[in-house]
């Protein structure tokens, strides 16, 4: 899989390009700045961009701004975005844009090397990613200010976290242990209680969730 990568720092620059290399995916450009990133994208059309939220000149949301353009022109080309910290705003922009092939994921994750992997060809496939921090500062948000949140059981808050962070419904029986059958019924009552509209495409079905956690 080509990917192009967008990091200022130099030191991190490489290491991921190592990490990625490692894995299998072939590194076809590493940019400095959002305008070499976005230059190297038309040049090399590549199948994935790995970028920073922060990037000179101003160092604030460049980045971003250059994954949202990204994926405007080229809608095929997946892009997933790297965080220092946590930050809803970024994470809501980037994921309601969206019909996949998105993920926002904080710097920390590269060190589990083979989940930060995984997390990227799932992006690749078509898939969507949201940082487990991230999900988890939304769901406590959520439970303070709405009272169907609390009212879900622990398992079905559980679920709606993974559901959240992108998770199949095959991934999260996998992670908690439970049969496919059971995450079914969990979900379709999570969507009962909360009055979501029910959709199988998991990209959709973490949009609604994402909304439904913004807005609490």
């Amino acid at each position: 899989m080509r990917v192009v990568i967008g990091e200022d720092e130099a030191l991190l620059r490489h290491g991921l390009q190592l990490v990625l290399e490692g894995g299998g995916f072939e590194v076809v450009a590493a940019a400095g700045d959002a305008v070499e990133l976005e230059l190297a994208v038309s040049l090399h059309l590549p199948e994935l961009v790995i970028t920073d939220i922060r990037m000179p000149p101003s160092h604030s949301d460049e980045g971003l701004l250059a994954a949202l353009r990204i994926r405007e022109k080229y809608p095929e080309t997946a892009v997933v975005v790297l965080s220092q910290h946590m930050q809803r705003r970024y994470a809501k922009e980037l994921l309601s844009s969206s019909n996949g092939k998105v993920g926002y994921l904080l710097k920390q994750r590269i060190a589990d090397v083979d989940t930060f992997l995984g997390q990227l060809r799932e992006v690749a496939g078509g898939g969507m990613a949201l940082d487990q921090d991230v999900v988890a500062l939304m769901m406590a948000r959520a439970k303070q200010s709405n009272g169907a949140i609390r009212e879900l059981t622990p398992r079905q808050q559980e679920v709606l976290a993974l559901m959240a962070e992108g998770h199949s419904n095959s991934r999260i029986a996998a992670e908690l242990f439970l049969s496919e059958k059971a995450v079914v019924q969990h979900t379709s009552r999570i969507y009962d209680s909360l009055n979501l509209f029910l959709d199988g495409d998991s990209h959709r079905r973490v949009l609604a969730v994402m909304h439904y956690l913004s807005e609490s």
